[in-house]
Order: structure tokens, then sequence, then C-alpha cells
């Protein structure tokens, strides 16, 4: 079997190489519930949540609020300290999901303000406790989820640390706190890291299409490939790497781009109520990108308070 045609094993669990990785606010439920119309076995994320806010007797309904259809699921964590880490794991272990996954790879400025996210890789210590305690309230697989450090590159050394703590698995985005999204990832360091460590190893940030997934895998080994940004607005992605990997054509048209985006919006009405319109806003460009005179339509509906208005557009535009 080549290496395409096989999975990446994480704990007692195996999945296709690609995955749906998390992106705040655009992943979330209804998305993920599209994702799966086109990908029914592959592994997703939800969106980071912190445990604090999991553990939080309202707060935490929300965060929690997904469906089975969208397993298998990866729950994403940030936390500080120890503390809520238990309860929050009592509650997510409650709401079924396949996997934990702590995110100490953020680096949003709010986010390591309050000493989560990657700010845990410049404090060991710490984050060895978090990650002690995660790994002895699990039942269920748990992965972390790491950049190539903070102001500083350690991403071998915590690499390790995790791997000693009975981590399962662990995802790479190779650029610096200090780096945000951008230059190029540092493909070197991912393949340095794997070298590293015996556990599965993912990478995350740059692989947009098979040909950048090729590339990147031949440049550091990894088992799989976390896609984030890629699957923005294009729920056929996991699909559409999968397809390619096995040398088999896959396209999309416009009449998939209108099924697309119209179950989307319906899907964000379901979850959201009526604000789920202006939470589509932000997916809706994305959808007529590029299209003639999409400039306009856009600049039309999302301004638009009536999601009959919004379907009836897109579909004169995309039908």
């Amino acid at each position: 079997m080549s290496y395409w045609s096989g999975k990446i094993k994480i704990g007692n669990l195996e999945y296709p190489r690609f995955i749906g990785g998390p992106l705040d606010g655009i992943t979330d439920s209804p998305f993920r519930k599209l994702v799966r119309e086109f990908s029914p076995d592959e592994l997703l994320y939800t969106e980071m949540r912190h445990v604090a806010c999991i553990s939080n007797p309202t707060g935490g309904a929300r965060a929690l609020n997904f469906i089975q259809l969208e397993r298998p699921l990866s729950y994403q964590v940030a936390a500080n300290t120890t503390q809520y880490i238990e309860k929050a794991c009592d509650k997510i272990l409650a709401a079924g999901v396949d996997i934990l996954d702590l995110n100490i790879g953020c680096p949003a400025k709010n986010v390591v303000g309050s000493g989560s996210g990657s700010a845990l890789m410049a404090d060991l210590p710490r984050l060895e406790s978090i990650v002690k305690l995660f790994r002895n309230k699990l039942s269920i697989p748990f992965t972390v989820k790491i950049r190539a450090g903070f102001k500083n590159q350690n991403a071998v050394e915590v690499a390790k640390l995790l791997e000693n703590c009975g981590v399962d698995a662990l995802a790479i985005h190779p650029r610096l706190q200090t780096q945000k999204f951008e230059g190029r990832p540092d493909y070197a360091l991912a393949g340095q890291v794997k070298q590293a460590v015996k556990i599965p190893v993912i990478i995350s940030g740059g692989v947009v299409n098979w040909a950048t997934a090729k590339l990147v895998y031949e440049q550091t080994g990894v088992d799989g490939f976390l896609i984030g940004r890629g699957i923005w607005s294009r729920p056929w992605k996991l699909k559409e790497l999968q397809e390619h990997s096995q040398g088999n054509p896959y396209t999309t048209d416009s009449k998939i781009v209108l099924q697309c985006a119209l179950k989307h919006l319906d899907y964000m009405l379901e979850y959201y109520g009526a604000q789920g319109l202006f939470m589509f806003r932000k997916h809706l460009p994305f959808y007529i990108k590029g299209l003639p005179e999409a400039s306009d339509l856009r600049q039309r509906l999302v301004v638009s308070q009536s999601a009959i208005e919004v379907k009836e557009g897109l579909i004169d535009f995309l039908g």
C-alpha cells in the first residue's frame, strides 16, 4: 500500500491523511456538517475553546453544541493552568468526541496574553503539568498542536516532552508566534520534529492543494495534513485532496458551489437562528470570489437583511 492510500493512526484510531483543521468563527458546526457531505470518514476539528468556557454552566452549552454526524471529531481546547481541566474533560467526554486536542500553537494576542496558546511553549514546567493532567484524565486519544516556538524555536524539545507525557500525536505549524501566519512555513523544522519522535506528526500551514501536500511530505515525512485556511468556504477540499492523491480527477463547478452556499446558509440559520444570516456574510465572498461581477454582488448581498434575497442573488449569479 502506498503512503497516500494508507491512514494516520492516532492512539487506537485510524483516519485518512487529510484532516479538517480549526478556524475560529469559520469551521463551526454548520460548516462541519457541510464538509461531511463530501468527506464522511475524515477527522475534523472543532474550533478552539478554553477549558474555563467549557466548564461554565451556561457558556459551555454552546461550546459543546454539535451533532454526532460531525464525528469523527477532535475537540480542541486551550488552557493556561490546570484549573478547569478535569471538569471540562468530563463534559467533553460526555458530549461524545473521538479525540481531544490541546492547542499550544495559537498566536492570537488575547490568547497568549492570558498565558494560553503558544505562550505555553515558553513555559515548559507549566506545560508539562497541564499535559500530564489531560493525559491522566482522558480515556480517548490526546493530541497537541504546537508552533515552531513562542519567540524562539524549541519545537523539537517540546515535541519530545509531549511524547514523554503520553501524547498520542502532535500537529505542528512551523512558524514562530511572532510570525503569525506570515512568511514561509519552516518545513525543515517540521522534518526535524518528525525525526525526533515516534508518535505521528501532522503538518499545519501552507498545504492548499495536492501538489503542495506531495512536496511537503517529501520534505518532512509527516503522517498527515491539517487543512485550515485551505478549507474555508471549500467544504469539498478534503475530498479533492484525497482524490488527487489517488490520481483521480476532481473538479467543482458553479452548480456545486451554489449548492454548498445555499446549504451553508440554511445550516447557519438552523443552528444560530436569525443571527445565522449575518454570520454567513463572512463566508459569502469566498463562494463567489473570482467570478465576473462578483464585487457588485458581494456589496449588495453582504448588507442584505433577507435570507431569501441572499439565496435569490446567489441563484441568479451561480445558477
